[in-house]
């Protein structure tokens, strides 16, 4: 990739000022797979800067220029869709194929939802009918820092950098430094799409690095941040001094409630979404509470899924998992079954160290625990692998006390043919997010969470009014 060691300030690809060489790792192979810089003060202070002088004119911008920019840059992302999922599966690990329709995929669903949310979004207008003379108005926050995962590189960037671009804003996107390529070749999207220079900037740099000199940026006036609760809590006391506003969305440990007239293949699919992505999403279903008159039989099901997931490289095409993204990803996976063992959970699938014929890359056993207390440090802490812990459970109110006994609230799972009993559940549920019976939300739900997984929403007018500030005028001329 011609770019990968530049940033993209101002309109350009530029050459670091301060950069410092980092290797990209294939996680299949533990082999460097490409080299990026890292950007030092200097390079963060040029994209900030480049961000500042672009927002007055781009402020002014109309919806309809907003709206065919976004097109222009579907049409481009569309026509390189499988280049990106090349991308995302080699610099990451997400296998070929999940990766060319899911996470690429992604990218495009998003900027479909933004460009459809953007052309119903209402920017202007009265409080309400008989109060025309009080004038409200959303307008852009300013620039923007948008701190994006390694986990699914395009639909974070995408839930960012598209609401930020519709409203208005300018920005600067610091993508991880373990899945940077991605966002090399969003940056050429964006280029060929023309959007005006200093609208979009992007450099690459690590958390301690750019992430830090973004959040305390006086010229910075909003952090956007996905990632784990602990860097959401360091960008928060970062960003205090200036005032400056900070959504997160952060890590999740999500609660999957099967009763006991759930569909026969509740488990299997709850499994499969468990270890979806290698189980690196923060809205994974880790959590699996069954209704005990159905547990054991769940149990075996649930191993029996496991046992039927197969682990291969990301090139490798077909149907299975790939690699943990990181040696360090690694180690803390292996650490927590490790710690599962030794808390007493009954181990009915997987367990340490690498699957059979792998003897090189990050792979992963599919890992099941079967009764577990919710006090353990696998019901508790985010894994971010592909570990299921398993408890029973005897009555509503206490599937529902045990899923809500979190630090976190991202997405929890309702099985339950009763639709009455669906929607009690889902009331009751602390998180930001509820799927019931294998289905998602629609393209433009709000995504985000409560507790410890966060304070904001990305995706469709949500993800927008994120991006705005509200006015209120009085005294405004009525014609």
């Amino acid at each position: 990739m011609d770019n990968a060691r530049n940033f993209y300030i101002d309109g350009k690809w530029v050459a670091p000022i301060a950069g410092t060489d980092f290797e990209v790792i294939d996680p299949s192979t533990e082999e460097a797979t490409s080299v990026i810089s890292l950007g030092g003060q200097a390079d963060t202070d040029a994209a900030v800067a480049a961000a500042k002088a672009a927002f007055p004119k781009w402020r002014m911008s109309s919806k309809a220029e907003r709206i065919e920019l976004m097109e222009s840059i579907l049409d481009i992302y569309m026509r390189r869709s499988d280049e990106m999922g090349e991308v995302i599966s080699r610099e990451m690990g997400a296998p070929i194929d999940m990766s060319k329709v899911q996470q690429s995929g992604t990218g495009s669903f998003h900027l479909k939802a933004f460009i459809q949310a953007l052309k119903e979004f209402e920017f202007e207008g009265p409080l309400r009918a008989g109060e025309e003379s009080t004038h409200i108005i959303h307008e852009p926050i300013g620039v923007c820092a948008l701190i994006t995962p390694w986990n699914w590189p395009m639909n974070q960037i995408t839930l960012k950098v598209m609401p930020a671009l519709a409203t208005g804003c300018t920005m600067v996107l610091k993508p991880s430094e373990q899945s940077p390529l991605s966002a090399t070749l969003f940056s050429e999207i964006m280029h060929e799409a023309g959007v005006p220079a200093g609208v979009y900037n992007m450099l690459n740099g690590d958390g301690p690095g750019v992430g830090s000199q973004l959040s305390v940026h006086k010229d910075v006036d909003m952090v956007s941040f996905t990632g784990s609760t602990r860097a959401g809590q360091a960008i928060t006391i970062a960003a205090a001094p200036t005032v400056k506003r900070v959504s997160l969305e952060l890590g999740g440990k999500g609660a999957n409630i099967v009763f006991a007239d759930a569909d026969p293949k509740a488990v299997q699919q709850g499994v499969a979404r468990c270890f979806n992505n290698t189980g690196q999403s923060c809205n994974a279903p880790t959590r699996m509470l069954v209704e005990r008159s159905r547990y054991d039989e769940a149990v075996e099901q649930a191993v029996a899924a496991a046992n039927a997931t197969t682990v291969n490289p990301a090139a490798t095409e077909g149907q299975h998992i790939g690699p943990l993204v990181s040696e360090m990803q690694f180690n803390k996976v292996q650490d927590l079954i490790q710690k599962g063992i030794d808390e007493g959970a009954n181990l009915v699938a997987g367990g340490v160290g690498r699957p059979e014929g792998l003897n090189r890359g990050f792979f992963v056993k599919p890992t099941v625990f079967a009764d577990c207390t919710n006090d353990m440090n696998i019901m508790r802490e985010e894994v971010f692998g592909p570990v299921l812990s398993m408890m029973p459970f005897d009555t509503e109110e206490e599937a529902i006390a045990i899923a809500n006994d979190t630090d976190y609230g991202l997405t929890n799972y309702v099985q339950t043919t009763d639709p009455e009993k669906a929607r009690r559940v889902a009331r009751a549920m602390r998180t930001g997010m509820v799927d019931m019976n294998g289905k998602g939300r629609g393209a433009g739900s709000p995504f985000g969470g409560m507790k410890q997984s966060g304070n904001g929403r990305e995706g469709g007018k949500w993800g927008l009014d994120e991006f705005c500030e509200v006015r209120a005028i009085g005294g405004w001329p009525v014609e």
